[in-house]
């Protein structure tokens, strides 16, 4: 009983600290210039979507450049190609930007913040209304995302409303180098959404670097965004 009773405690401990390290202040990502992530398919790199961060007076800014297409047999049969700007000021949301060509459908996101009345106005091709300031675009770069409970789709601006859970603590061979992380599962909430609409990702996130250096999940194949260089 005893040695049930401090197993329990000692996952508790370790949930209350993981999760307490999620809540700092993204601030530190002021220090980077870039994020590159590689996109897999079943194995393949098939494309890349890379972060570019830039600070000036008090704003810091965003910008993601996503492109992957997937073909068989030589013939594409699916792509993405899309360009957005994230704006915050004192660690608000106060303008998403986003255009993205799905094959040949334009999907987009023109977010701003009001903050007279501390919401989201949201104009995108899925969603056209408020949002709760709470509210966190469905990017990598930000682990936030591991404790925000939605989410806008960065494509379309449609929200989600999710759950995390803390899965285990893990070794991780990235680019040749073993890296502690801890594992996370980030599910929908929402019973009623299709299938195809459900979020369900497997997340790996550094907690000494404050980085999320892979995400998996299973559409059509297994995909994983994976961490390739820092800078």
């Amino acid at each position: 009983m005893k040695i049930k009773f401090f197993s329990i405690l000692s996952g508790l401990i370790i949930s209350i600290c993981t999760f307490s390290n999620l809540y700092s202040h993204t601030g530190h990502y002021k220090k980077l210039a870039l994020i590159e992530m590689d996109i897999y398919r079943n194995g393949e790199i098939i494309g890349y979507s890379n972060y570019y961060f830039k600070s000036y007076e008090d704003i810091f800014e965003v910008i993601n450049e996503t492109k992957f297409e997937v073909k068989i047999a030589g013939v594409k049969i699916f792509s993405i190609e899309s360009m957005s700007k994230e704006k915050y000021q004192d660690d608000q949301l106060i303008e998403f930007k986003s255009e993205t060509m799905q094959n040949d459908k334009r999907k987009f996101v023109n977010l701003i913040y009001d903050k007279s009345n501390e919401f989201f106005i949201i104009d995108g091709s899925s969603y056209k209304g408020k949002g709760d300031k709470e509210n966190i675009v469905g990017n990598w770069w930000n682990h936030k995302i591991l404790t925000s409970n939605s989410q806008i789709s960065p494509l379309s601006g449609s929200i989600k409303q999710q759950e995390v859970n803390f899965i285990s603590k893990e070794i991780l061979t990235i680019n040749g180098n073993n890296i502690s992380v801890d594992h996370f599962k980030l599910k929908s909430t929402d019973k009623n959404l299709e299938s195809d609409k459900k979020l369900d990702f497997d997340i790996w996130y550094d907690s000494k670097n404050n980085i999320i250096v892979k995400v998996e999940y299973n559409r059509l194949g297994k995909w994983q965004y994976i961490l390739k260089k820092i800078e």
